[in-house]
């Protein structure tokens, strides 16, 4: 079920937690951080995720010869090189890991915990991954009994669900969208090895009483100019390749400084008055 018209969408819920209701004026103020600190860091961290991972963009950078002259570590790079891992690459790049584990909260499922390291105020902390829908697209069968519907301010929804009819939709979205070995999308947060360490975004529970928020969602969209090697990395695609408008991704933004083995939580429910 989608939430009411010009409200957010309400995820998952965990038994006896009551929903929060967080209340912005106009669409234009719901930013916690501006567009271009989004931007920087998205691009700050796939840079790191991709050099990491030089030896396996050999096919990519062999085809794009004006890519590969943006990395002069390629020259140095071998089949043999042995490359961090990818959550080991978060922390050396932004300060900090995460992870899914059990929740601390009662009947929740699974949350999303700081591992390592320590996430500073107004840093971007996750990503909410999954197919993106225009408010006009079918998505009544993906809907049905599904959770991880995200409703944007603007109507457009994005579905994380990594089971089911959701899980197949993506993956031949992404199968669609692919030129040779240029993959315009990251599909890896659908299986255990991500690639992404940040597209856990959909498993952030609501806060409570007594678990305050600690982060927000913030939409975005992708750039023209967004670099084609780091396409790769977004958890994002659109349901219809026909859409004209730029992609829409979701960061989860961190609202005070949170250290190693805190979860996460966020406030659902966002209305726009």
């Amino acid at each position: 079920m989608i939430s009411s018209r010009g409200s957010r969408r309400l995820l998952r819920c965990p038994t006896n937690n009551p929903l929060t209701v967080r209340f912005v004026p106009e669409e234009s103020e719901d930013k916690t951080i501006s567009d271009n600190d989004v931007l920087q860091m998205l691009l700050k961290t796939f840079k790191a995720l991709f050099v990491n991972d030089l030896a396996r963009q050999m096919p990519l950078l062999s085809l794009l010869p004006e890519v590969q002259s943006k990395y002069p570590e390629v020259q140095l790079v071998c089949p043999e090189t042995s490359t961090a891992n990818a959550e080991d690459v978060l922390l050396n790049t932004l300060g900090f890991s995460i992870a899914r584990s059990q929740s601390s909260l009662v009947s929740a499922g699974s949350g999303v915990f700081v591992t390592r390291g320590f996430v500073p105020k107004r840093t971007i902390v996750a990503m909410y991954p999954g197919t993106v829908y225009e408010n006009y697209e079918p998505i009544f069968f993906q809907s049905i009994g599904n959770p991880f519907i995200f409703r944007c301010i603007d109507g457009v929804l994005i579905d994380g669900n990594d089971k089911g009819i959701s899980k197949a939709v993506y993956r031949s979205c992404s199968k669609r969208d692919q030129l040779g070995p240029l993959k315009m999308n990251d599909i890896s947060w659908l299986a255990v090895a991500v690639r992404n360490p940040l597209a856990v975004g959909q498993y952030v529970n609501n806060c409570s009483a007594d678990k305050a928020a600690n982060v927000c969602y913030q939409e975005f969209d992708i750039p023209e100019c967004f670099p084609i090697e780091f396409r790769q990395y977004l958890p994002n695609i659109n349901y219809s390749h026909e859409v004209q408008r730029p992609l829409r991704v979701v960061v989860l933004v961190a609202l005070r400084d949170i250290g190693p083995g805190e979860e996460l939580f966020s406030n659902y429910y966002t209305i726009i008055s």
